[in-house]
């Protein structure tokens, strides 16, 4: 069994900004596959499916990104779910806008939700999708920068990576993560 987490923050106030990349790879999935996802007691939003034989679930936290590990980890120990199977899709300032990094693990890099998930399940051994959405420019603060949706220019960008980040969850359903990130990190 698989953990597919995209983190965001819940509420329209934030439905179509940087911070919600992992929510809109998670909405792709869930297009792509006609799969709905419910409300359950772990905090967030999901739905367990099977792919090729094995069951997949896809998690959108609902307690906002610096709370997500309080719903990543009760799923996870619900389920039986070790790390090693668990990936969380996020927004990374680090890369530009429209591209895409994968890694086996690593720290939070300053980001909250990454952060609050290394600090509810122990450790960093848990695989990450990362999101480019760039950094401010100007003087802008960083919060209000992520709080903001994507301007038209980065939005066709933004568009293909959130694709491609499906593209990598899909063959991650397939595969062994190394070779998802030898096809995918480029």
């Amino acid at each position: 069994m698989k953990c597919i987490a995209g983190l965001g923050n819940p509420g329209k106030k934030y439905d179509k900004t940087r911070h919600n990349v992992g929510f809109m790879v998670i909405d792709e999935l869930l297009r792509r596959h006609d799969w709905k996802e419910k409300k359950d007691k772990f905090s967030g939003k999901s739905v367990v499916e099977t792919v090729n034989g094995e069951k997949i679930i896809l998690l959108k936290p609902q307690t906002y990104m610096n709370l997500s590990g309080e719903s990543v980890r009760p799923l996870t120990d619900f389920y039986h779910i070790g790390v090693e199977d668990v990936m969380v899709i996020y927004d990374d300032l680090d890369l530009p806008a429209g591209k895409i990094r994968l890694r086996q693990k690593g720290g939070h890099g300053g980001h909250n939700g990454i952060r609050s998930i290394i600090d509810h399940l122990g450790t960093k051994e848990f695989k990450r999708l990362r999101i480019g959405i760039g950094r401010p420019e100007n003087a802008m603060p960083v919060v209000d920068y992520v709080l903001r949706p994507f301007s038209k220019d980065e939005k066709m960008d933004v568009d293909k990576s959130i694709s491609l980040a499906a593209d990598a969850c899909e063959a991650w359903m397939q595969k062994p993560f190394p070779e998802v990130m030898n096809e995918f990190n480029c």
